[in-house]
């Protein structure tokens, strides 16, 4: 398409500005060929009228679109001239405040004047291992990006940073360096790249100064090569400088400065040590005072010098070298305050005793008076004498100077040297990148040699420049195989030839240099008559005769001639230079004498230059040294500037051009004016140039369809991608000229990309068009429908309302008729009503009178009553209490005899226990014991008749004291007639009373009165208490609600407070578990460093294999994950070599013990923060512990087993004494013959062995059945607590108290007499009863007796193995007899059979328990029979030999049987001390995870090694103990710095490791470990040794394991994160694809090879099924999957605060698509509560952020509230960033950034840009017990462990 077409109306061009250099329009008229005037319209609203040039016809510059505006690339414009990179350098500098900028090869820096937090060692991580053009421009891509080239390429790569003074050349080659250093790290303990670091701060003091553009201008230029190993880690550097401006040491313009040191000392000059050089403040100096500026604001130049001197100590320049150098520089500066006068004319002289030059003489330590000679004299040399010659004050100034620039000069020199020396490596160096920070092109009022020479350095490297770029341009043609011509770009050949060709610039001048009386006047005719004529790029400026201008690639420079001789020639005098070179100080000797014998010419020329070439070290001879000291300035800088071209061009470049936005050095402001010089000079749009003349966009086939498939039809796409792109590139660009299809790309012309932009735009804004409309038309058939359904709801409610109102008129018509009936009736009503009151008014009055003569009646009656009321309840009374004298007595004897019944029960239970406590004592001790039983249940019977004849004896007693009462009771009955006399008497007076009553009724109606009055004033006092009261309750009611509200304040302000607290602890605890963890990493690496050392040093002979670099961001971390251990050092396997005890290095030690005590100090406060916490949870439980109450099974369980601990105790004591006799009987009385029958040995051993075996088998059987009857009906018997109930017949008597008369009281009387008899008559019954029960009982224990002596007589009989089996089944027997008998007995009385229940399972259980201890004692004697067997097997080896063969053949060998069953299995394994190696070997080196995980039960390595620990432990051997987990401990740590890459082998690892911790835990007899464990665990844990420390030594190995699984899966998920959380296009079609510049990014269409996020989930289902396979545990689960997701969440946010294109609306919801997706693989894991989400809410409010509205303050507020998970930092780079893909998207508003700012002020969050993706949380292994029994473990074949074996 012809560009014309793009000039139509609303199109935007760029056109010229004399203020901001180009303005951007808006045409308002299509442009058509032939029109001289464009009609525009600018951006304020203002008209314009631009014509056009009548001969070029050139149109304005269009300008594009606005979604490419602020592109990281300037060549992903679609329109490439000026306008357009300023005008996308100014947006992306003021608007997002990136200060760096691709132009195709070149990094464009633009100097902010502030410092920004994007240099840290985070974004260093961030950047390392990606491609260039994934991430942001930044130094360090260019760095990264030259460091993966070499190794990739293998070949030298070189960054050349250029631009002016002050624009950020020396802070970039800065940062690259420091970038080198980090990413590579040294190989040696040199430490080299803080070496080069430390080279900058003494370059930059002896070499910057203070310029009126920049405060620390590099005066000098300088190309630093580091040097790199074959594993690419820094081993060494050397630096070459050119130039030194030595003129800086003598004069400095208006507010400049000198060289930095000289301020530097004059700050510290109050030094002790610096009192010799007599210095003062900087104004007191003539060459430090020239400037009038001798601060800069912010510096602070005592501390740089500390700085100084410390980069001096090291680089090894020590502290009397440091003194040297600064002696020389004191005295240049005495030397610049010597005042030399006039004598006359031709002469001069110096003061005698001048202190300026006594001062420099006593430092330099050469004569005065010589020095003050030669400074006044001239020694003048012809063929035939020697004259000296006086010069004028003139001359001897100038002399002074130049003397002063040469000692400065070759000091420079001197420290550059040093400084090499300190950086030169002794291994041999495989590759180097070189950085070289060198001036750019320089233009002042007035310009000199130096300028001349800075320029034409510029000139040189701009043709390197353009020769690079234009081969990178055809290179990337023909490798797209598309046509191609060559293009035509500025070749400033010319220039250079003008400059250094034979009879150019340099060479007129060494010419004239060389003339006796050579002048600049002379010079400049020379350069008019050359070349004024002959070339176009010289020219004469027509105000003078002394200046020349040359056409520099950048612009015209004129330069004045005028002191291009001198400063060419450098001349000294070398009168004075021998006065120094006699000097008695050394070092000025020694630069004199390095200065003399030079090693070429960059080190010899006093610009303190150093040697370009690698041959530096080779001294010249003597000749060839005294002929290169003669080269002029010129010469020199010129062979040294063709040695550096030589090599840039056998490097690859890479350039960094610093641009300077403004000469005021104000941050963040861009003076366009001064910007498009500085592009102009640097070469930036020669470069925009060259890709616009060719085909500066390019687009791969895959990028082009999917950003124009809009502008494509069904019918056109096809499969084949490149063929679809064709057929629609024909149809909508006409001109084929116009692009080119590569091989994998399409290339475009200038403007054709914003041309198919314009089509896209067109055709997305029609399609909106068409939605509009559809929705529109929806929207108003909406509101039409919406308006007739109106329509008919209104015309439904008129209706509706005319029908009510005729209703309501026939209701009124109704109503008024209804009306007019009631009012007559009412009428009527009236009138009768008025008649019948009157006649109730008369029978009112009538029955009033009547009534009242019935009350006074009645009264009188009531009275009388209540008289006779009194009487009778004193009467009643009377009786009640005699009566309940006697109840209480009667309930007293009652009570007695029921509590001597359960006595006497509790007793025979008592009994019966004891006797089957000691029924299991063993049969020797049962006759003895139920011979006892009898004697004691003889004495019972007595006791019992004894206590039988006392109940007959109390009962006789009791029934004459009943007897007693009834006669009591009958003469109350006479009391009771004579009472009734009384009543008849009180009836007479009642009579009299009467009359009495008459009296007082006239005295009645008195009180009445006064009765009524005092109720009116009672209630009138009432209601105002009641209101009092009223009051007074809604004021309790008040304060009671204040009470409670405060109340409930103070308890939530507790828990709040509470709660704080206890996360304040928490992450206290977390940072000190941080911390430790930390240091045992540290702590890790150096023992890994010290055996990598070790090894190195045993293989120093072998040479070192090379290595690859990968694309990784763990560049920093390249050496591999190992362990060791100091516990590991003497038990090494075999094949390790040894070592000598002297190598061994005692720095290693120290820190070990150094980080032990700070590890114990750390477990310390850990113990005190848990205290603290364990105390803060107490508090708040205490309510809870206090309510809680024991119940009266646990105090008959604590009972229990203080009984069951007192028996094993004695238990134990029996064992001990039996173990004692066995001991002895072996080793005192072996018998000659231990195999034979009759060995006392044998014999003992052999009866205890049989009988506890053959009783255990029963007892075994016995105890499975009482056990699950125990349990079917411990089930059954439902827990309740006996209450005790009221008697009923106290409720009656106080019934009987209230309501019964007197009379009613002694027929009560009487019953309760019967029922007392009642009672005696059943409690008699009872007692008989009783008293035949226990007969029968003394007769059943009798006979009970006869058969226990029968038993015992045959049991004698018996052998002993079938004496205690009959036994045992006769105490069965004889249970089950008993258990049916009292069921039988009990049938009637539920409870009482339910204790006897009870006390018969508490019997069961302590048969279970004493079971277990016959048990528990038959293990320990089967394995003492073990150790006497081996022990007698010895003594009989050793008689054997003894015994004559014949012998041996007579006597017969009785075997021994000893009886053995398998599952005795005790759960501990064998093996020899001599399989060790072997065990740790099969179980640990040659272990495969993968079989062991998917065919064995998981942790079986763990459980094998703990059993054997057991079986170690069992035997009481320390040694053996110690030597297995010790070689477990090494044996992990060296399979996993063998295999410690494979995620598979970590794991299982890490598994293993928590589960055989987790055993010595549950098996170290500690109680809190012991919770949750069997009985038959318990049985199995250790006794001998406690192994707590070794339990700390394995936590810390698992700690260092789960670091290394960490490390393993994030290089696992590294590469997958950026592209299947970013990159990869989840939702396809949601973002688009925007034209990217030379550097592609990568795309986001999943290719082959691809990461997505399926992959990210795949892997993480692959690591959460591994470790669910090696049966890790799910807490640790659970931290693992939080630490993946922090990796996940942390490289994606750090990706998106680093890439600006990926800050996009659309990119914000593929992200929160991606999270969600995580969310949900959480959820379907139930990992939901592991912490894995929060770790993701950057990440999510990151996405959130791109989405919202950013327009309005409600906006920003909703945003601050909304990003509580991010910083200030990061929310404001987000929204910086954020970048529309498509038209219809807006950009953030600047004003709405700095509201988001104002309102985040006052947050206080990390200032750090970047979330730390190396952090690993602190991890904690929360104690999990195995279920698992030790005894069922098997060991498979599999693992050839076939010399241990089972216990």
């Amino acid at each position: 398409m012809a560009a014309l077409e793009l000039y139509t109306k609303y199109a935007r061009v760029w056109i010229p500005d004399p203020e901001d250099v180009w303005k951007s329009a808006e045409i308002q008229k299509d442009y058509k060929p032939g029109d001289t005037v464009l009609h525009l319209q600018l951006e304020e609203g203002t008209g314009l009228e631009y014509r056009l040039d009548t001969k070029t016809k050139e149109l304005p510059p269009l300008r594009n679109p606005d979604i490419l505006v602020g592109e990281n690339d300037l060549t992903a414009l679609s329109y490439l001239h000026e306008p357009a990179v300023l005008h996308n350098l100014k947006v992306r500098f003021i608007d997002s405040k990136l200060i760096y900028t691709y132009c195709g090869i070149v990094l464009v820096a633009i100097n902010p004047y502030e410092q920004l937090p994007i240099y840290g060692a985070d974004i260093i991580n961030a950047y390392s291992g990606q491609n260039m053009g994934d991430m942001d421009p930044h130094i360090f891509a260019v760095a990264e990006e030259a460091y993966k080239q070499m190794a990739r390429d293998e070949r030298n790569q070189s960054i050349i940073v250029s631009g002016e003074s002050g624009a950020g050349k020396t802070v970039s080659a800065k940062y690259a360096m420091r970038y080198f250093a980090t990413v590579s790290g040294s190989d040696t303990e040199a430490n080299v790249e803080e070496k080069v670091l430390a080279s900058n701060p003494i370059m930059e003091s002896i070499g910057n100064a203070k310029t009126t553009r920049n405060d620390n201008s590099s005066r000098f230029g300088k190309y630093i090569e580091i040097g790199f190993d074959k594993r690419y880690r820094i081993i060494g550097a050397h630096m070459r400088t050119y130039l030194l401006e030595k003129s800086r040491v003598v004069f400095q313009a208006e507010e400049e400065r000198n060289y930095h040191i000289f301020y530097q000392l004059c700050a510290s000059a109050a030094l002790p040590e610096f009192s010799v050089l007599k210095l003062g403040n900087a104004k007191s100096f003539h060459y430090t005072n020239q400037g009038r500026s001798p601060v800069i604001d912010g510096i602070d130049d005592a501390k740089e010098l500390k700085a100084t001197r410390h980069a001096c100590a090291l680089l090894g320049i020590g502290d009397q070298y440091q003194m040297g150098i600064f002696r020389i520089l004191a005295a240049i500066l005495h030397l610049g305050n010597v005042n030399i006068k006039s004598r006359d004319a031709d002469s001069c002289l110096v003061p005698p005793k001048h202190e300026p030059l006594l001062i420099f003489c006593d430092l330099m330590g050469v004569d005065y008076e010589e020095m003050s000679h030669w400074l006044c004299h001239r020694k003048l040399v012809t063929a035939a004498e020697t004259y000296i010659k006086p010069i004028s004050r003139l001359q001897a100034t100038n002399a002074r100077d130049a003397l002063s620039k040469h000692i400065y000069a070759n000091l420079f020199s001197w420290i550059v040297c040093h400084v090499n020396k300190a950086l030169l490596s002794s291994a041999k160096q495989d590759s180097f990148i070189g950085v070289l920070d060198i001036y750019g092109f320089e233009t002042f009022e007035i310009n000199s040699f130096e300028q001349f020479c800075i320029n034409y350095a510029n000139e040189k490297l701009q043709q390197q420049f353009n020769l690079h770029v234009f081969k990178l341009e055809q290179e990337e043609y023909m490798k797209e195989q598309i046509p191609w011509t060559l293009i035509d770009f500025y070749d400033n050949q010319p220039c250079i030839n003008l400059i250094e060709a034979k009879m150019g610039i340099l060479d007129l001048l060494d010419e004239e240099c060389k003339m006796p009386k050579g002048s600049d006047n002379t010079w400049a005719q020379k350069l008019y008559n050359t070349h004024l004529k002959t070339s176009a790029l010289f020219e004469k400026p027509r105000l003078s005769n002394v200046a020349f201008i040359v056409k520099h690639f950048a612009d015209k420079v004129e330069y004045q001639c005028e002191g291009f001789l001198e400063k060419n020639k450098d001349t000294v005098f070398e009168d004075q230079v021998k006065v120094l070179k006699a000097s008695k100080f050394k070092l000025l000797t020694e630069l004199f004498r390095d200065y003399e014998h030079a090693l070429s010419p960059t080190s010899t020329a006093p610009t303190g230059r150093t040697l370009l070439s690698r041959t530096s070290l080779r001294k010249p001879k003597p000749e060839q040294a005294s002929k290169e000291h003669k080269k002029t300035v010129g010469t020199q800088f010129r062979n040294s500037l063709h040695l550096l071209m030589e090599t840039l061009n056998a490097t690859t470049p890479h350039y960094v051009r610093c641009i300077k936005p403004n000469d005021f050095k104000y941050p963040f402001t861009f003076d366009s004016k001064r910007a498009v010089q500085q592009l102009r000079a640097c070469g930036v749009l020669e470069t925009i140039r060259i890709s616009a003349a060719g085909f500066p966009s390019r687009w791969t086939y895959q990028e082009f369809f999917s950003r124009y498939r809009v502008l494509m039809k069904q019918k056109d796409v096809l499969s084949d991608r490149r063929q679809t792109c064709k057929n629609v590139l024909e149809k909508l660009i006409l001109d084929q000229d116009k692009y080119q299809f590569g091989k994998t790309k399409i290339f475009f012309r200038a403007g054709q990309v914003a041309y198919l932009e314009k089509i896209r735009s067109d055709k997305l804004r029609m399609a909106c068009i068409r939605i509009q409309k559809t929705i529109r038309g929806w929207l108003l058939r909406k509101k039409y429908l919406r308006m007739r359904k109106a329509a008919i709801c209104i015309q439904r409610y008129v209706r509706g309302y005319q029908a009510r109102c005729y209703a309501q008129f026939l209701r009124r018509t109704r109503a008024a008729i209804l009306i007019q009936k009631f009012q007559r009736m009412y009428v009527v009503r009236q009138k009768y009503l008025r008649i019948q009151s009157v006649t109730l008014s008369l029978q009112t009055y009538l029955r009033g009178y009547a009534a009242r003569q019935r009350y006074r009646q009645m009264l009188r009656i009531h009275k009388a009553t209540i008289i006779q009321k009194h009487v009778r309840g004193w009467l009643a009374r009377k009786a009640y209490k005699r009566s309940m004298e006697a109840i209480v007595y009667l309930q007293c004897c009652y009570r007695r005899m029921m509590a001597k019944r359960e006595l006497k029960k509790l007793k025979i239970e008592a009994r019966s226990v004891e006797h089957y406590k000691k029924l299991n004592f063993g049969m020797e001790n049962k006759i003895m014991q139920l011979q006892r039983k009898v004697d004691e249940q003889s004495k019972d019977n007595k006791s019992l008749l004894e206590r039988l004849t006392h109940l007959e004896i109390t009962y006789s007693t009791e029934k004459d004291k009943l007897r007693s009462d009834v006669d009591r009771l009958k003469q109350f009955e006479e009391e009771a007639k004579n009472a009734t006399n009384q009543v008849m008497n009180l009836q007479n007076e009642l009579a009299r009373l009467r009359k009495e009553l008459l009296q007082t009724q006239n005295e009645k109606k008195k009180i009445e009165e006064n009765a009524d009055r005092y109720k009116t004033e009672t209630e009138q006092l009432v209601s105002e208490l009641k209101e009092q009261n009223a009051l007074l309750k809604a004021q309790k009611d008040e304060l009671n609600l204040l009470i409670q509200t405060q109340a409930k304040q103070m308890t939530e302000d507790m828990e709040k407070k509470l709660l704080q607290e206890t996360r304040e602890l928490e992450l206290e605890l977390n940072d000190e578990r941080l911390r430790y963890q930390n240091l045992l990493n540290e702590f890790s690496r150096l023992e890994e460093r010290y055996d990598d050392l070790k090894e190195d040093m045993g293989t120093m002979s072998l040479p070192r294999p090379g290595r690859k670099r990968t694309d990784s961001t763990h560049s920093s971390n390249e050496s591999e994950y190992t362990f060791s251990s100091e516990l590991t050092e003497s038990e090494d396997f075999p094949y390790r070599n040894e070592e000598p005890a002297d190598k061994k290095a005692p720095l290693d030690m120290s820190l070990f013990l150094k980080l032990q005590k700070r590890v114990k100090e750390l477990e310390q406060e850990k113990q005190i923060l848990q205290d603290d916490l364990d105390k803060k949870e107490e508090l708040v439980n205490k309510a809870k512990i206090q309510e809680e109450t024991k119940s009266p099974v646990r105090s008959t369980e604590l009972e229990y087993e203080s009984l069951k601990r007192q028996e094993l105790e004695s238990e134990n004591k029996k064992l001990k004494n039996e173990l004692n006799e066995l001991r002895r009987a072996i080793t005192d009385k072996v018998s000659p013959d231990p195999s034979g029958p009759g060995a006392p040995v044998y014999k003992v051993l052999l009866e205890q062995m049989t009988s506890v075996s053959e009783e255990l088998e029963v007892r075994k059987e016995e105890v499975l059945i009482l056990r699950s009857q125990l349990v079917s009906q411990m089930e059954a018997i439902p827990h309740k607590n006996t209450m005790t109930e009221t008697l009923a017949i106290s409720e009656d008597v106080q019934k009987m108290k209230d309501h019964r008369e007197v009379a009613q009281a002694y027929t009560g009387m009487k019953e309760s007499n019967r029922v007392l008899e009642a009672q005696l008559q059943s409690q008699k019954k009872s007692f008989e009863n009783e008293v035949e029960s226990l007969r029968g009982e003394v007769q059943g224990l009798k006979e009970e007796n006869n058969r226990q002596q029968q038993l015992l007589a045959q049991n004698l009989q018996l052998p002993p193995e079938a004496r205690i089996e009959a036994s045992l089944q006769h105490e069965i027997t004889r249970l089950t007899n008993e258990n049916l008998y009292y069921e039988e007995l009990y049938a009637d009385d539920p409870m009482k059979y339910q204790s006897y229940r009870i006390s018969l399972y508490r019997r069961i259980i302590d048969l279970m328990e004493q079971l277990e201890k016959q048990d528990k004692t038959v293990r320990k004697l089967k394995k003492q029979l073990k150790v006497f067997a081996k022990k007698i097997g010895e003594l009989e080896v050793g008689q054997m030999e003894n015994v004559s063969p014949g012998q041996i053949v007579d006597e017969p060998i009785r075997p021994l049987n000893i009886p053995r069953k398998e599952k005795d299995f005790q759960g501990m394994l064998e093996y020899k001390k001599e399989d060790e190696p072997k065990l740790i070997k099969n179980l640990i080196l040659d272990l495969k995870p993968r079989g062991v995980a998917v065919n064995l039960i998981p942790g079986l390595p763990a459980y094998i090694l703990f059993m054997c620990v057991r079986h170690a432990d069992y035997l009481n051997d320390d040694q053996k103990v110690r030597s297995l987990l010790t070689s477990t401990i090494n044996g992990i740590k060296k399979i996993l710095k063998k295999r410690g890459d494979d995620f598979e082998t970590v794991s299982f690892w890490l598994s293993n490791t928590c589960r055989f911790l987790h055993c010595l835990k549950q098996y170290s007899g500690e109680e809190g470990f012991m919770k949750h464990n069997s009985t038959r665990q318990n049985e199995h844990c250790l006794t001998n040794f406690d192994l707590a420390e070794y339990r700390q030594v394995l936590s810390d190995l698992a700690i260092q394991i789960y670091q290394q699984l960490v490390r393993v899966l994030e290089n696992i998920l590294q590469p997958m994160i950026v592209s299947g959380m970013l990159e990869h296009e989840t939702i396809q079609g949601v973002s688009g694809v925007k034209p990217t510049g030379l550097r592609k990014r990568t795309s986001s269409i999943a290719d082959e090879g691809t990461y997505t996020l399926d992959s990210i989930v795949r892997q993480l289902n692959t690591f959460h099924s591994i470790m669910c396979q090696h049966g890790t545990d799910p807490e640790l689960i659970k931290q693992v999957v939080k630490q993946m997701f922090y990796i996940i969440g942390a490289v994606t946010l750090n990706n998106l605060l680093l890439r600006k294109d990926m800050c996009s609306w659309s990119k914000g919801m593929q992200i929160r698509y991606n999270v969600s997706q995580l969310e949900e693989w959480l959820r379907d894991k139930n990992l939901m509560n592991s912490g894995a989400k929060e770790t993701l809410e950057p990440l999510i409010q990151a996405a959130q952020l791109l989405q919202v509205k950013k327009k309005t303050d409600e906006d920003a507020e909703a945003i601050c509230s909304m990003c509580n998970a991010l910083t200030t930092a990061q929310i404001v780079k987000v929204l910086n960033l954020y970048t529309p893909v498509n038209e219809f998207e807006e950009r953030v508003l600047v004003s709405f950034i700095r509201n988001i700012q104002m309102r985040l002020r006052d947050r206080k969050d990390a200032p750090q840009l970047l979330m730390d993706a190396k952090h690993i949380f602190p991890v904690t292994f929360p104690f999990n017990p195995s279920s698992l029994a030790l005894e069922t473990i098997q060991i498979p074949g599999s693992l050839s462990l076939g010399f241990i074996s089972r216990v």
